[in-house]
């Protein structure tokens, strides 16, 4: 047995001598340490890549392999290995300006050469010394033109952030996977909140430790990608790294509250030969609630008022009355506080990048995952005088509405040569699931029998989308020709799921009832695509690009769009850009078909509201007309410039104009006072509703902007410093009239389109957004410092409030970032440091004082302090 150990011994110590290792620092030009650079043995598969330093080490049992170095931005090299190499990496012609896959089909545009202006996001890097840890967060502090806030008291649009580019609407976004259409969430966003009426991507389902970058086109690319892509596009890139990391943060706002917690993984290994790979992240996000109310003075003069009131402001001795009173009565001032502000969400979240050679030219790959998400948000308070079954909440109650979101995707497919041509077959698939609980509430038809918690029904929406493309680049042709050519068939369902009958039945439960049996929905569309695009080089100078598309849908009918850009270097560093096209976007299934009854209480009465579909019978007599496609126009023009070599400007000026845009009407059956209009109740009577809601194409807009990004890089040795203006203007723009109008409603336009409608498109979103960065990155030392500015917002509550201008903010976070050895790092830092608040709303639009801050600018929390622990290998 000794015997075998000791030849067991030997033979790993041969082995072990046997490898080589070699091992070194990989720099720029600048002397700055490179990571994330990949180092692979030619003829083999064994490879690894530099750390945050720059350092390497690889082992080998020949004495001297030939090592590959490659990264994005340089040059590649191979260098014979030895024992303690400095590789200096040399700037390719994308330096500094990353290659872009989103935008162009060409594989050799970068950021600067693009002929329509392209944002890149570096996640992998930039997620290492911020707070944020989705890609809402991040893309709202990082692209200035993009926007995402988070909503207080509106269903489900408080569990998923709706999102905007350019001020348009959620819906008019498209949003990639690894350059493949990704699904929208099965939520439509119904409770006035930005992007009322509308459908968007949940990239919060995503997670942000399985992202590489991020690539914002900041133009209209409907001929190229198909609907939604009015606004621009958003393509998110998985990461392909071998290796693994491990992160885990830690955060709370300035006043106690909303605490977060992240934990993420990331792995990547090695498949097969011939740079196979697969990379798997798993995430844990949990965020805790936060509370943003008016400080309440109850003003309690006897027992039977426990409980009866909003925000009424009293001094002292009245306070000390009440605390007599609410003490006297077993109470706490904490059984009559609002829970009004951030809702509780948790996210557990798995995905994967996976790609497996096949034979020379050949590969396979995979890329999705699975998000399960809880929520818990809530209602406005329901007090004793409204009397809701007094015997089960003698002092009133505020329901709470938990969410059960799943959300899983998967791309599958498969690329290789024919000929000279690339050739992809592909099949992307996503299913958005979403369920209702109310719960610590009552239903009032059921009286003291009613349970306190329901399950209220759901939502689904599932797209499969299947691609065929092609695509070449001709080096041969002038200065270089790229073809493209391909065709998609997408499929899509939309479903409403009844709840249990206890939430619907009567006046349904208390501050959501439940989805009813005569809600349900099961409706499905197809639509067939071909796309062509050309972009011809003439010169080394001059770029023109053209791309067409025709769409065909099963539910609405066919469209063709098209667009033209062009680039045009006039020197070395400086050239000019613009493009023109032409958009549309088909109305979304939830549109078409999303129904419920809501109820509240006015002047002490329930009311019944509705939204119908444009097929039902009350909306065919009232005249309200079918659904029909979004079109747009965008025009673009701008210039980019290397102004030294480490200083890069950007300018882009847009224009984007849309015909038909669909719009959720007020509630229909009120004069612009909110005092019913006899003649429309006498209509909605039969249908057990007093006032009504519809999506219709209503209105034209325009959009007009400029987009600045400037960046300079300080060399100083071993250490960097970085600074970066980011700057949008945006004006959104209702033109006067109201189109499609039914003669029903002559001389109710102002309740059809209404003043707090209007808002939520022109004035809702910032129209001045500036962002200023310093960065300085040491050898072991980083600190960043970001100055954000929030343009005013106004927002018009008519006809229960009213206009209200919330000025300009600026808030400032601040962060310091540690790497002990190269492979653990430390960051922590605060989230607007100086606490700063939007203006508090004037009490017309603070539903009775209750909402004390709008989810507007750079919402309602206050300052956030956290911590990220990092570890890489």
């Amino acid at each position: 047995m000794k015997s075998l150990l000791l030849l067991l011994t030997l033979s790993f110590t041969l082995s072990v001598s046997a490898q080589n290792i070699f091992s070194g620092k990989i720099v720029d030009s600048d002397n700055q340490p490179l990571g994330g650079v990949n180092i692979v043995i030619e003829g083999t598969s064994t490879g690894t890549t530099s750390d945050f330093d720059g350092m390497f080490s690889i082992s080998s049992n020949l004495e001297q392999p030939i090592l590959i170095f490659s990264t994005l931005g340089f040059k590649t090299q191979k260098l014979r290995g030895a024992a303690a190499m400095v590789v200096v990496m040399q700037e390719g012609a994308e330096a500094l300006s990353e290659v872009v896959l989103v935008g162009s089909r060409n594989p050799r545009q970068t950021k600067l050469s693009t002929p329509a202006a392209v944002d890149v996001v570096d996640v992998s890097k930039i997620k290492l010394t911020t707070a944020q840890t989705t890609a809402n967060d991040l893309l709202s502090t990082l692209v200035p033109s993009f926007n995402s806030n988070r909503q207080s008291s509106s269903d489900g649009t408080e569990h998923v952030d709706p999102a905007s580019l350019r001020g348009l609407g959620p819906d008019q976004v498209l949003v990639l996977i690894n350059g493949k259409r990704r699904h929208t969430t099965s939520l439509l966003n119904n409770q006035g909140t930005v992007g009322n009426g509308t459908v968007g991507t949940d990239l919060s389902s995503i997670p942000s430790s399985a992202i590489d970058r991020i690539e914002v086109l900041r133009d209209g690319a409907a001929a190229q990608y198909g609907s939604d892509a009015i606004a621009g596009v958003i393509n998110i890139i998985l990461k392909k790294n071998i290796g693994m990391e491990v992160g885990a943060t830690y955060g709370v706002t300035s006043a106690g509250d909303g605490e977060t917690y992240n934990f993420n993984f990331n792995y990547g290994a090695e498949v097969g030969e011939n740079g196979g790979f697969i990379n798997l992240t798993a995430e844990y996000n949990d965020r805790g609630k936060t509370t943003r109310t008016q400080n309440h003075e109850l003003i309690i003069y006897d027992q039977s008022d426990l409980g009866n009131y909003f925000a009424y402001f009293g001094n002292e001795e009245a306070r000390q009355r009440d605390d007599e009173l609410i003490a006297a009565a077993g109470l706490t001032r904490d059984d009559f506080n609002f829970q009004i502000g951030d809702a509780a969400i948790s996210n557990a979240q798995f995905f994967l990048n996976f790609e497996l050679p096949t034979g020379e030219t050949g590969k396979f790959y995979a890329a999705g995952g699975a998000n399960f998400r809880t929520g818990t948000g809530f209602g406005f308070r329901r007090l004793p005088s409204e009397g809701h079954v007094l015997e089960i909440f003698p002092n009133g109650f505020q329901p709470e509405l938990r969410t059960n979101v799943t959300d899983h995707s998967m791309i599958t497919g498969f690329k290789t040569q024919l000929g000279t041509w690339n050739f992809d077959v592909s099949n992307t698939i996503g299913i958005n699931d979403f369920n209702y609980t109310v719960s610590n509430t009552v239903n009032d038809f059921l009286g003291v029998d009613s349970p306190t918690s329901f399950r209220a029904g759901g939502h689904s929406f599932l797209q499969n989308t299947a691609n065929l493309d092609f695509s070449k680049f001709n080096e041969t042709v002038m200065s270089g020709l790229g073809m493209a050519f391909g065709a998609e068939f997408r499929y899509e369902n939309y479903q409403i799921h009844v709840g249990e009958e206890g939430s619907y039945i009567g006046d349904g439960a208390n501050s959501f009832p439940g989805f009813a049996p005569t809600n349900e929905v099961n409706e499905g569309r197809t639509s067939v695509g071909l796309y062509a695009d050309f972009e011809l080089n003439f010169t080394d100078k001059f770029l023109l690009a053209l791309a067409g598309r025709f769409e065909d849908y099963s539910d609405f009918g066919n469209t063709i769009n098209g667009k033209v850009a062009a680039r045009y270097r006039l020197t070395d560093n400086f050239a000019l850009r613009g493009a023109y096209g032409t958009g549309y976007r088909a109305p979304s299934l939830h549109q078409q078909y999303f129904n419920n009854i809501t109820v509240d209480i006015v002047d002490g009465n329930l009311i019944h509201a509705g939204t119908f579909r444009n097929d039902s019978s009350v909306a065919q007599s009232l005249g309200i007309p079918a659904l029909k496609e979004e079109t747009s126009t965008s025009i673009s023009v701008g210039l980019t410039a290397r102004v030294a070599r480490n200083f890069q400007v950007t300018l882009d000026a847009y224009r984007v104009g849309i015909d038909d845009r669909i719009i959720y009407t007020g509630d229909l059956g009120n004069d612009p006072f909110g005092e019913p209009v006899p003649a429309l109740q006498e209509i909605f009577e039969p249908f057990n509703v007093a006032s009504a809601r519809f999506f219709t194409n209503a209105v034209n807009t325009t959009t007009t902007g400029v987009d600045l990004v400037m960046n300079y890089r300080v060399p100083m040795g071993v250490n960097s410093l970085n600074f970066s203006l980011l700057y949008n203007h945006n004006e959104n723009e209702v033109a006067d009239g109201i189109k499609n109008l039914p003669s029903t409603f002559i001389g109710q336009e102002e309740v059809y389109f209404g003043a707090k409608e209007r808002s939520l498109i022109e004035t809702n979103n910032p129209k001045d957004k500036g962002i200023f960065t310093i960065d300085f990155t040491g050898d072991k030392l980083g600190l960043m410092l970001r100055n954000t500015y929030w343009g005013e917002v106004t927002r018009n509550e008519a006809p229960f409030g009213r206009a209200q201008r919330h000025d300009a903010k600026v808030t400032t976070d601040l962060s310091a970032t540690y790497n002990f050895n190269g492979k653990l790092s430390l960051v922590a830092g605060v989230n607007n440091l100086l606490d700063v608040y939007p203006d508090e709303q004037i009490m017309d639009n603070s539903y009775f004082g209750v909402f004390k801050y709008a989810p507007v600018q750079m919402g309602t929390n206050g300052a956030f302090y956290f911590a990220r622990l990092n570890y890489k290998l």
